[in-house]
């Protein structure tokens, strides 16, 4: 019985278009909290850096485009803080609590924690 092919591949670039480093983890929770309006919202983690990405729609037929035919993927926002050890929940002194999630198993994103860092 033939079935369908399922094959992995991974994005070639990620092109991050604006990044904002916080200075303190507390202050990227409240910025991940006022950007969503208010609402629950998570923080990915790896290699020392946790953050948060905002992705240009790939509705438009530039963004799709590359998606598709270059593996290219575009992330129109980024914004970051350096926080060495993982920590499942950051809760700041106004009692926000933003859940964070542990990415270390992806390479995509150890990749773009490392490029963070490495930013001036």
């Amino acid at each position: 019985m033939e079935g369908p092919v399922v094959k992995g591949e991974s994005f070639k670039e990620i092109i991050i278009m604006e990044h904002t480093h916080f200075k303190t983890v507390d202050d990227l929770a409240r910025f991940a909290n006022i950007a969503v309006g208010g609402k629950t919202t998570g923080v990915y983690w790896a290699n020392g850096v946790v953050f948060i990405y905002y992705p240009l729609p790939t509705s438009t037929e530039i963004a799709a485009k590359a998606l598709i035919e270059e593996k290219k993927v575009f992330w129109a926002f980024v914004s970051y803080a350096l926080m060495p050890q993982y920590r499942p929940i950051i809760e700041t002194k106004e009692r926000i609590m933003v859940p964070v999630i542990d990415m270390t198993t992806s390479p995509l994103f150890q990749k773009v924690a490392q490029w963070l860092k490495d930013q001036p």
